[in-house]
């Protein structure tokens, strides 16, 4: 039994070694650019290593953005659960703690994901392959929000699942916006997103 246990632990820290060079060379190089070698050597390992726990560098990739989506996560829960009621501060303090994402490497993320996306328009068939891993992420986002609504005895005005898409598909635009134009987007898109929301 302890042998096993020893071997788990030794492979979850092969995995989060790998992705934690994986992160840092997809932000160095670009999706396209950075190859599995590149990722490989930063980590300390072979390619045959990343093999064992990702098929391809789509996957890789995937692996690490749900890294930085469970920061979020982890980010907004402490100060949701924190929260009785969603008010001017509560939403002063996300936007805080958003900002705060998004100058840890949250700009590089976003170009990643954009970049990311991309691809997947420029490759059909690698989309179709990566398609139930994407769903996975909006479904884990919109299960957060739905959790969330119904603590604060909130209802969404438009589909949770669809509001996790928006969410999905706006957080790049906001937080490289921000950055290019040096303009505070944070604000008015928490505005604009509670729009969709009716508080009790």
């Amino acid at each position: 039994m302890a042998e096993r246990w020893t071997r788990e632990r030794r492979l979850e820290r092969t995995r989060g070694l790998l992705l934690e060079a994986a992160e840092e060379v997809f932000a160095e190089k670009g999706f396209a650019a950075a190859t599995l070698d590149d990722i490989a050597h930063t980590a300390g390992y072979t390619k045959g290593a990343i093999y064992k726990h990702f098929a391809t560098k789509e996957e890789l990739f995937l692996g690490v953005n749900d890294r930085y989506m469970q920061r979020y996560f982890d980010t907004f829960t402490e100060v949701l659960a924190a929260a009785s009621k969603v008010g001017a501060e509560e939403l002063d303090r996300v936007g805080e703690l958003w900002r705060r994402l998004g100058a840890d490497r949250g700009t590089e993320h976003a170009a990643l994901g954009m970049e990311f996306t991309l691809y997947l328009l420029r490759n059909p068939e690698i989309r179709e392959r990566v398609a139930a891993r994407r769903e996975e992420t909006v479904e884990a986002l919109g299960q957060f929000i739905i959790d969330n609504l119904d603590r604060l005895g909130a209802t969404s005005l438009i589909p949770p699942m669809t509001m996790a898409r928006v969410l999905i598909h706006t957080t790049p635009s906001v937080v490289l916006g921000t950055e290019l134009d040096s303009v505070d987007l944070y604000g008015p898109i928490l505005e604009m997103y509670m729009s969709a929301i009716k508080l009790p």
